[in-house]
């Protein structure tokens, strides 16, 4: 990229890398890491590269729905104010929108997705 003068990297963070959950402290600590090393890497490698990360919230993957019963689902879906997980592809059109020449003013930002969850103290509940 740095030879091509140009280019974007996109990394995957996650909510739990925004604020806490109990029970993930190392998967929340990785996932700041991420967060922060987005950040950086978009002032260090600007104006030639591009740096964004995204952070979703629930999505209902395969491996998810394996570990989730329906009642445990919708228990979470209960708290999310959209009452429902993202969709893969739902998060996949946001990292493609970020790679593409629409975002070309948009680095050294986390892009959260998730249903309003993190937009206030529903999380906890």
């Amino acid at each position: 990229m740095c030879e091509r003068e140009g280019g974007v990297i996109l990394q995957t963070a996650s909510t739990n890398g925004i604020m806490g959950y109990p029970y993930y402290a190392d998967y929340n600590a990785t996932k700041a890491g991420v967060i922060e090393l987005t950040r950086s890497m978009a002032l260090e490698l600007a104006p030639q590269i591009r740096v964004c990360a995204v952070a979703p919230g629930y999505v209902l993957t395969p491996m998810q729905r394996a570990e989730y019963t329906d009642e445990m689902l919708q228990q979470v879906n209960n708290k999310i104010p959209l009452r429902r997980h993202a969709k893969p592809e739902e998060i996949a059109a946001l990292f493609a929108f970020l790679a593409s020449d629409d975002a070309a003013y948009m680095t050294g930002h986390v892009y959260t997705i998730d249903g309003a969850e993190t937009a206030g103290s529903l999380a906890g509940r």
